[in-house]
């Protein structure tokens, strides 16, 4: 089989890459930047392309049989997520594994969400096998909180306090390798979640048991957390993260019993728990 991993710079990408390649998969990895080839894992090997122009894309998709596809964070995020499936169409790919989130009632209201909805229904009439992957809010994502948890002593994702089941972002790519490897799991959705519930103020705790010092939560005020992120990514995404987070907060995003039992067939192991990434985490923040 020759898979191609589309997203491939990415945390998730990456870990998909390297344990394809680690089973001996012929695999590729689509980047618009030949540079970024020397950072991919040992017998991966790199192709050119641009989701956006997809006359850049035939070689990349070229005699691949399936496709794990990341559609980036982008104000042409449909756009980019259709040219993927159409040129999947035109090379004669068997099977995509899409990273998708979880939807539950109301969670349309999020830009890049609702995004993801119109690239999920292209590739559904697309003819072509599909998995999708529901991930939950990345443990990873807090790798971003260095400078605030470290040098001011607070967390500062506004997660709020109803509660998320945080997930790990190599159990994704685990599920992604498996669904990409294995029959029995096309056409499905997946959602893809932790073990335990934790709020913005229980991460805080975590974060201050394993430090050993007091770590406080930022809050939940999202004007204030909008000032301070300005500062880092650009205003239609400061918007975007903005209606996430008012959404995390007045709802969560909680697993249910069945989709925990359900994702161990398509993970393959136990989930990986936050406590051990914290842990992970603080030592190579310290190194």
């Amino acid at each position: 089989m020759t898979a191609l991993v589309v997203g491939a710079t990415g945390g998730v990408g990456r870990a998909v890459l390297a344990g394809l390649a680690g089973k001996g998969i012929d695999v590729r990895g689509m980047s618009r930047y030949e540079a970024k080839f020397d950072t991919f894992p040992a017998g991966a090997k790199g192709v050119v392309g641009d989701l956006v122009a997809f006359g850049s894309l035939g070689n990349a998709f070229s005699d691949v049989e399936a496709v794990f596809l990341v559609s980036p964070l982008s104000q042409n995020e449909i756009q980019m997520g259709r040219n993927a499936i159409k040129a999947a169409q035109a090379a004669g790919v068997k099977k995509i594994v899409y990273l998708s989130v979880p939807l539950p009632e109301g969670a349309d209201r999020v830009p890049h969400f609702r995004n993801k909805i119109l690239i999920e229904k292209a590739l559904k009439e697309s003819g072509i096998a599909y998995t999708i992957l529901r991930a939950n809010n990345f443990f990873q994502n807090d790798q971003w909180g260095q400078a605030a948890i470290m040098g001011y002593g607070t967390y500062p994702q506004p997660l709020g306090n109803i509660g998320l089941n945080r997930v790990d972002s190599r159990d994704v790519a685990d599920a992604a390798v498996n669904a990409l490897m294995s029959d029995g799991f096309e056409n499905q959705e997946f959602a893809i979640h932790g073990p335990s519930v934790w709020t913005g103020e229980s991460i805080a705790a975590e974060f201050s048991k394993q430090l050993g010092r007091e770590i406080k939560y930022a809050g939940d005020d999202l004007d204030s957390w909008a000032k301070q992120a300005q500062h880092m990514m650009q205003a239609w995404m400061v918007n975007d993260f903005k209606i996430m987070y008012d959404f995390f907060q007045k709802q969560g995003l909680k697993a249910t019993a069945e989709e925990l039992a359900q994702q161990k067939t398509i993970v393959g192991h136990e989930s990986r728990t936050f406590e051990a990434f914290v842990g992970a985490l603080l030592k190579q923040w310290a190194d």
